[in-house]
């Protein structure tokens, strides 16, 4: 893993679990329960996005396990995300596909 890829994979986990507190709290919640599954998969995104930003940040020995599961909440995220047609729903899902594609090279 290159310091360069590392260091991707944090700033696009950082900036999808902003995106995805901000969809959560201004997109999902305030639609109530018809968007309960996007505030849960944002919520959990969100967290998971954060961990694996702290534990690549200190060259975590589970690194890569970790990436290798964020990828695949940041992926049903985006999918939960683009069902939607809200503008912040649109960029939450951009965010945590970018932020799948960095995970899944860091995870390989």
């Amino acid at each position: 893993m290159t310091n360069e890829a590392k260091q991707k994979c944090i700033d696009a986990c950082v900036a999808c679990s902003q995106e995805c507190e901000t969809c959560a709290t201004q997109c999902c919640a305030p639609a109530g329960g018809e968007r309960a599954d996007c505030l849960r998969s944002c919520l959990d995104c969100a967290a998971m996005c954060w961990l694996c930003a702290s534990l690549c940040s200190r060259d975590s020995q589970f690194c890569g396990d970790i990436c290798k599961l964020c990828a695949t909440i940041c992926n049903a995220c985006a999918d939960e995300c683009s069902k939607h047609e809200a503008e912040q729903c649109k960029r939450c899902e951009e965010a945590c596909r970018r932020c799948a594609e960095a995970c899944q090279a860091m995870a390989a």
